[in-house]
């Protein structure tokens, strides 16, 4: 079971699992929207996704042309998921909402290019300089 809140506890989410992926995204979207160097984000099926509280939204065009929905506490701010029109089928876990962090386990960046140098993780990860081919890994 995946899990996971805001940080003062009024949005809740709950998924079964598994996680369909493990990225971290450095597109400059993710940048801006955490303030950071990227998101670290994991997908699940929207069908066996649960939200439990009043998460507000925030949408702005992602790479696809479609809309970018983002989710989060409309109290403390915290971002917890997103929900990409790209990509109906799944929610966008944001990995630092997570209940159990270790629960991550990330296999790719995404968007290396904008990745500032600093953010480099010591962990190996397959880079990519966008989206990769193959099976649907969708920004956040």
């Amino acid at each position: 079971m995946i899990t996971g809140r805001c940080l003062c506890g009024a949005v809740e989410y709950r998924s079964p699992g598994p996680a369909l992926f493990s990225v971290v995204c450095h597109c400059r979207d993710c940048q801006r929207a955490s303030g950071s160097s990227g998101v670290p984000v994991l997908g699940v099926p929207r069908s066996s996704f649960t939200c439990l509280g009043p998460a507000r939204q925030s949408r702005t065009a992602g790479g696809s042309g479609q809309m970018a929905v983002r989710n989060f506490c409309g109290q403390c701010g915290s971002m917890l998921f997103g929900t990409p029109e790209a990509a109906p089928e799944m929610v966008t876990i944001y990995a630092g909402s997570l209940d159990d962090p270790e629960a991550f386990k990330p296999t790719d960046a995404l968007f290396v290019a904008h990745r500032p140098a600093w953010a480099r993780l010591s962990v190996p990860l397959v880079e990519h300089e966008g989206l990769p081919a193959g099976p649907r890994v969708v920004q956040s």
